[in-house]
């Protein structure tokens, strides 16, 4: 069986007159762009700009929703309940399925965005509330899910497809959580050890800890970040080892 992977790519953070991300230069090789819903970050004219140049490039489309929080990117902890965490997933997946039919187009899958992912990953009841979201806006989206976390069995539980997603430029912890973005060695900066890393998880099913022990995932999307320097470069070498690799690199169910 030939084994394939979704390449993955947070995008649409820019806002107003602030500037994040180089979307442009990474498009050409990634296959699904989640594109932020204007809650951590993007505006109505930054979603409508995103969708358009993701539809032009053939990549597919997910909403990318996030906590209220602008100013921290939607990376800082907020205390919500399940009810909270629901309503914002609607919304937000509600807003870019509009801007997607503006621009021709129809939404694939939703990623939740920074601490609401990783919170979802371990809380129960907030991953069934977001999965629930997901599944009652429009249940043939596939839900993308940090590998072997909680909110892969709710997405299950619910009815959704679940892509299982794994990192290229993160590092990991013996649960199989992501290492903090507050430790100094929570990005990996050297493409030849991404690419070792990113081998490994697609051929191999594993992946080694920040405490040098090997746990087992499931790679079905890959996520590149698009805001770290030489995003574009990244994104290009991966997919190239990839296919020297005879994988296949294309969106979930593609």
């Amino acid at each position: 069986m030939t084994l394939s992977i979704d390449l993955n790519c947070d995008m649409g953070e820019s806002f107003g007159a602030w500037k994040m991300g180089l979307d442009n230069e990474i498009l050409p090789y990634v296959t699904s762009a989640n594109i932020a819903c204007g809650y951590h970050a993007g505006d109505p004219a930054v979603m409508r700009q995103t969708v358009a140049a993701a539809i032009k490039h053939g990549v597919a489309l997910g909403a990318h929703p996030g906590l209220p929080d602008l100013v921290g990117f939607g990376r800082r902890t907020m205390d919500i309940s399940p009810e909270n965490a629901y309503d914002m997933v609607v919304v937000q997946i509600g807003a870019l399925a509009a801007v997607a039919a503006s621009q021709g187009g129809r939404l694939h899958h939703v990623k939740a965005h920074g601490a609401l992912y990783n919170m979802a990953a371990k809380n129960r009841p907030l991953a069934l509330a977001i999965a629930q979201a997901v599944y009652d806006v429009n249940a043939s989206l596939v839900l993308y899910a940090l590998a072997a976390s909680e909110l892969v069995q709710a997405g299950n539980d619910v009815g959704l497809t679940v892509a299982q997603e794994v990192f290229a430029d993160r590092t990991y912890q013996q649960d199989g959580s992501l290492t903090s973005r507050k430790q100094p060695d929570a990005m990996i900066e050297d493409p030849q050890q991404s690419i070792q890393q990113v081998l490994r998880m697609v051929l191999d099913g594993r992946v080694v800890t920040q405490q040098s022990h090997e746990i087992p995932v499931q790679a079905d999307t890959l996520c590149i970040h698009g805001d770290q320097p030489g995003a574009a470069m990244f994104a290009q070498a991966i997919r190239k080892a990839l296919q020297e690799k005879g994988i296949v690199v294309r969106a979930m169910g593609g």
